[in-house]
């Protein structure tokens, strides 16, 4: 197993590829804390993995919130005994220009997206340096190297989660804690029909046309979780501070 006994907490844990690399992580042997703000999504989760004979946790949390992500470090410290891996998955999308943004909905976006990320680190590193590393992972995005079209607080959000990533490999490295970031593209999740929605676009049409890439189809989120699962092993222990692109070769 590939991360046998290691202690994990996942935002963003009740759906999608945060539901699906739970779900990965228990099958490899973690412990995990499953972390959203929608707590019966959470405990759900975490049910399942339970219910298959594995060890779970469910913390219903704002991660935009200081407070919140101290008591999910604390209360994962607590239960397990400590943190080896993050996967710091929470994210929203606002489908809009900057013309027709708010700037509410910029600060929104910007507070999931990057403000979480940076909270969930500056309370977990302590923990894992007094451990001797760890493992953190933090969910890019394609847009967020490349940019993209009537998105423009998510591609400017996850371009700084990329950046806040190699930062904290550089700061962190020596305290053997690795940081690197996963970059999906379009991914068959309801986050996904969300923004078909945002659009005023049928979900269906708009998830035919993400299909569009040399693959010939999009994402499932345990093909993202596959990689997240590495990413979190000690077989990917010399890499830190990358930028893994999982997109069917969408960027590439």
């Amino acid at each position: 197993m590939q991360l046998e006994d290691k202690r994990a907490i996942i935002t963003g844990g009740a759906g999608g590829i945060g539901r699906a690399t739970a779900l990965a992580f228990a099958a490899e042997g973690a412990k995990v804390a499953v972390v959203d703000l929608d707590a019966a999504g959470a405990d759900a989760v975490a049910g399942e993995i339970t219910a298959d004979g594995g060890e779970a946790i469910a913390l219903q949390a704002d991660v935009s919130v200081e407070i919140d992500i101290v008591r999910v470090v604390e209360t994962t410290v607590d239960t397990f005994g400590g943190v080896d891996v993050v996967f710091n998955n929470a994210g929203i999308i606002v489908r809009s220009t900057a013309i027709d943004l708010t700037a509410e909905e910029w600060d929104r976006v910007f507070a999931v997206n990057v403000r979480s990320v940076f909270l969930m680190c500056k309370h977990v590193v302590p923990v894992m340096a007094a451990d001797g590393g760890g493992s953190i992972v933090n969910t890019g995005s394609g847009w967020g190297l490349t940019g993209g079209a009537n998105a423009l607080s998510y591609c400017a959000s996850k371009g700084a989660v990329v950046n806040m990533t190699r930062a904290l490999a550089i700061d962190h490295g020596p305290q053997g804690i690795r940081v690197n970031s996963v970059n999906p593209g379009d991914t068959n999740t309801d986050m996904l029909r969300d923004e078909a929605r945002q659009l005023g676009e049928d979900p269906s049409t708009f998830l035919a046309d993400a299909a569009d890439r040399p693959l010939g189809r999009m994402g499932e989120p345990g093909e993202i979780a596959a990689a997240v699962v590495w990413l979190a092993s000690d077989a990917s222990s010399y890499v830190t501070g990358t930028a893994l692109v999982v997109d069917g070769g969408g960027i590439a």
